[in-house]
């Protein structure tokens, strides 16, 4: 038996009873032979609550303190869970991330993963016990401050961790059976799928699909690291994401399930996963995602000339600003004028607009505008741009459904569009259904939380 890393998210260990519902299911991995490592998330809203308490503090706190913190969360986590582990009779020691050779780069609140030395993880293993690490967070090369991986960041912890000790798998456990079809919250027919490529989980991912964070899967695809995407409060079998569907899927999911004794409620892995063992099971289509957290940013009245866009988006650069989706308006003749538009993080937006405001003498650009009451819906699948079918039924259902659409994006296994916010919902609805992507049995289960 090898080795496994564990990663349990907030809704997991929201509370007493859930912190000693995992420790079973912990156990139980380590009583199957298995050295486990674990990766937990803070309790709960344990985060929101630590980011409001800063804000009524200080509107604007400070990078380095704000991460120490955050990573506060983490840190009751591991130590409460490790108790509740020895409770049980096994030994466990818990790790911070500096702790657990977690090295990043000195960005605050958003650091990068440069290198893992787990010595420490691998002397605890060695030495029989169970490690438990807080996810999220590190120890900068540099100036060996304590940072924060951004929202999120746990599951990127774990598949990190998992790469660096050569693990059998990363098993993500949330709040949900696996990897829907589309938010089991707003299509209440969305289909479990029991294996997805990591090509279309990371645009999955970077579509708005919370299960799991888009570094994670880039990480996981890099390393080839088999993510196993699980719920905690159930002994069902959940989504194996990987570059190649596993051979024998229902035999590799049984053998790394928890043991039934502590789970009566669970059916056999073998059972559910013989479901979907057919190579046609996966179709053209992996599923909806969608996404509520971005903004739009319009610049209108740039000039229409080289060098003005790279101008405009050097601004943001500078400012550390990721962005989405990008359309530039063709130019009025009369003016030369033109208007570019372009998404990203709501919590990035002011920074966008004073970066922005400070070089608008530079660029010309008339002014700005800015509107957060925004939604994505994105369309995920392989082979989309050989079937063009695929374009048209996407469109159509969007307008039978009656949602205008206000930019657009397409890649080679994904078709995204902008509409309005309250928009979001019935657009995602429609277009699952458009595409014979709803269940024929039982709702999905939410057994809590948001989806992490």
């Amino acid at each position: 038996m090898g080795l496994v890393v564990q990663k349990y998210g907030g809704s997991s260990v929201a509370d007493a009873e859930g912190i000693k519902r995992v420790a079973r299911r912990i156990v139980d991995t380590k009583k199957g032979g298995h050295q486990v490592v674990v990766v937990v998330s803070a309790m709960g809203d344990t985060t929101d609550e630590l980011i409001d308490l800063a804000e009524q503090v200080s509107p604007i706190p400070a990078g380095r303190e704000f991460d120490m913190l955050l990573t506060a969360g983490e840190r009751i986590s591991m130590a409460l869970l490790a108790m509740a582990i020895k409770n049980l009779g096994h030994e466990a020691q818990s790790f911070t991330g500096s702790q657990a050779g977690v090295i990043t780069d000195s960005v605050h609140n958003k650091a990068r993963i440069i290198d893992v030395t787990p010595g420490r993880i691998r002397t605890a293993l060695d030495e029989g016990n169970i490690a438990i690490v807080a996810g999220f967070q590190g120890v900068s090369q540099d100036k060996k401050d304590i940072t924060t991986l951004g929202r999120g960041g746990s599951d990127t912890t774990a598949v990190a961790l998992a790469a660096a000790l050569d693990a059998e798998v990363c098993e993500i456990y949330t709040d949900v059976d696996g990897v829907f079809t589309a938010d089991p919250r707003v299509v209440k027919k969305a289909r479990k799928m029991d294996w997805i490529a990591f090509e279309d989980m990371l645009e999955l991912a970077s579509s708005g699909s919370k299960v799991l964070l888009h570094r994670c899967v880039e990480y996981a695809r890099r390393y080839n690291i088999p993510i196993h995407v699980r719920s905690s409060f159930s002994g069902l079998p959940g989504t194996w994401v990987s570059s190649e569907r596993p051979a024998g899927l229902a035999q590799l999911t049984s053998r790394l399930a928890p043991h039934p004794a502590s789970h009566p409620a669970s059916q056999s892995a073998s059972e559910s996963a013989s479901q979907g063992d057919s190579p046609v099971e996966q179709a053209i289509i992996s599923g909806v995602s969608h996404d509520t957290s971005e903004a739009k940013i319009t610049v209108v009245g740039v000039p229409d000339k080289p060098g003005e866009a790279a101008t405009i988006f050097r601004a943001v650069a500078d400012a550390e600003i990721n962005i989405d989706m990008i359309v530039q308006n063709v130019s009025a003749a009369a003016t030369a004028l033109t208007d570019i538009s372009f998404t990203l993080p709501k919590s990035e937006g002011h920074k966008a607009m004073e970066a922005l405001t400070r070089a608008q003498k530079v660029i010309a650009f008339d002014s700005l505008r800015y509107d957060d009451q925004i939604g994505k819906i994105s369309l995920v699948g392989a082979g989309m741009k050989t079937n063009p079918g695929v374009t048209a039924t996407f469109f159509e259902a969007l307008s039978n459904a009656g949602v205008n659409i206000e930019l657009i994006s397409t890649s080679e296994i994904r078709i995204s569009v902008v509409t309005r916010a309250d928009d979001v919902n019935p657009a995602v609805q429609a277009v699952h259904s458009a595409f014979g992507l709803d269940s024929d049995s039982d709702e999905a289960v939410v057994y809590g939380g948001t989806g992490r």
